[in-house]
């Protein structure tokens, strides 16, 4: 076996196994999900993140008694409706309920906190294929993963590059002077007193407890990203942090985060919340932007932000820069892609396409179709590469990171740094919270691009 088809399964604690079966070593702290992954076909492989069974009966048990307190069943009167009678009546709607919310509660986070660690080299997305959960028992959340043998990156940083130029009109610098004092100004005038506000980033952690404020699963604690969104409708889980600051805590039932957690059964469980970070949308952070590129001084951010500012033929200085350096990069590089990977990302872009306004005007063209085929290739074989890289070179992300380039998405003009978008996921048209380590998979994605363009223009 070689060394693409021996991936260790590792659980949250460090015990390591062979693939040559699904079964895992059991953590020390058993509270604590694990994994195993196997290969059964020549890219295809997967990945069983393991949930065990003392936590999924805690849950199960909480979620019980939760909902005997609001059941009616006839000959009982609500609130007395025997444990028993649930459990034997209502089994499959409970078993429903938690497999949706071990997944969005902790197992998302758990994969793709697992795929970055153990530096797996998958194409495309995890796919969910099966979810075995039963009461006393382990709960196996199955992926599908398309894993292709790490790339043989070459020595690279020297490769020879020439940086696309920027146009010089005076203007563009005045138009770069300008917006740092407008963003200056906002930043003086920020009452950083006010608490959080609508249009703002916050950081928080969740932990499901009981009425006790006991922790529910011991020490297991999730962290996810949420935007305060601006829709008119009424949103619990945006009221929820409006006015609130970074370190405030407290315990809530709150319907909008029972409805993200699942929409199989209305429970009202009680969760601890911390609010670990902020990030304001009443101006662009310079400091926060200074440190996601590298740069000292305010000559140099001005300098960088020119790149968004140039533009030539409908293209900005930036975007030409990284299209460029990537363009270098896999010219040098051999990425085969199954044909599904391509054809799930062409998919996937298809869907985006779609949505703009000039849609059917581009689907009419003879050569529509051809195009998105290989612009899905591209972009499929672009993020298997820069994903390799930043394992070689031992690129790791933060939470700092990830306010580094929220904080690119304050402004449209500043938006244009960002080359890998993250789509805020929404339903029913509000936002909703984002696992900590999904979001990171693409914010590594972007700090290794920015790492490989500083190396590359590095004089």
């Amino acid at each position: 076996m070689n060394d693409s088809e021996h991936i260790a399964a590792t659980s949250a604690t460090g015990a390591t196994q062979s693939t040559t079966s699904p079964t895992v070593t059991p953590a020390h702290n058993t509270y604590e999900s694990s994994f195993s992954i196997i290969q059964t076909a020549t890219h295809l492989w997967h990945m069983d993140v393991i949930v065990p069974a003392c936590a999924l009966d805690e849950v199960y048990q909480e979620t019980v008694q939760l909902q005997q307190q609001v059941m009616t069943a006839p000959g009982f009167k609500k609130g007395t409706v025997p444990i028993e009678y649930i459990q034997e009546n209502y089994q499959t709607t409970l078993i429903h309920h938690l497999k949706e919310f071990f997944l969005k509660f902790s197992v998302l986070n758990f994969l793709y906190h697992t795929i970055r660690v153990q530096k797996l080299p998958i194409a495309g997305e995890p796919r969910l294929e099966s979810i075995d959960l039963r009461p006393h028992h382990d709960a196996h959340f199955r992926f599908a993963l398309d894993i292709l043998p790490m790339v043989d990156i070459q020595e690279w940083k020297y490769l020879p590059f020439k940086a696309p130029k920027r146009k010089n009109y005076k203007d563009l610098d005045r138009q770069v002077e300008h917006f740092v004092k407008q963003e200056e100004d906002l930043q003086a005038q920020y009452n950083s007193n006010a608490g959080i506000s609508i249009g703002d980033w916050v950081l928080f952690s969740l932990t499901p407890v009981n009425t006790r404020h006991v922790p529910l699963l011991n020490t297991q604690v999730e962290k996810f990203w949420f935007k305060i969104g601006s829709d008119e409708v009424d949103n619990p889980l945006r009221a929820l942090f409006l006015g609130k600051k970074q370190t405030d805590s407290m315990y809530v039932t709150n319907r909008g985060l029972q409805q993200y957690l699942s929409n199989q059964l209305d429970i009202a469980y009680l969760m601890r919340i911390e609010i670990l970070d902020t990030l304001s949308c009443d101006h662009l952070c310079l400091e926060l932007f200074k440190k996601h590129f590298r740069v000292k001084t305010n000559k140099d951010m001005n300098k960088k932000l020119i790149e968004v500012f140039s533009y030539r033929n409908d293209l900005s200085q930036r975007r030409s820069m990284v299209e460029s350096s990537l363009k270098l990069l896999m010219s040098k590089h051999t990425i085969d892609l199954p044909t599904a990977v391509v054809l799930r990302e062409q998919k996937q872009l298809l869907a985006t396409v779609q949505e703009n306004p000039d849609y059917n005007v581009y689907r009419v063209q003879k050569d529509f179709s051809h195009r998105i085929r290989q612009l899905a290739e591209k972009q499929a074989r672009e993020k298997v590469f820069i994903d390799n890289l930043a394992y070689k070179e031992n690129i790791t992300v933060t939470n700092a990171d990830v306010k580094g380039y929220l904080n690119l998405g304050l402004r449209a003009r500043t938006k244009e740094f960002i080359y890998f978008r993250y789509e805020e996921p929404t339903i029913d048209g509000q936002e909703v919270p984002i696992p900590a380590h999904l979001i990171k998979r693409t914010v590594l994605r972007e700090k290794t691009i920015n790492y490989s363009i500083f190396h590359l223009t590095k004089k």
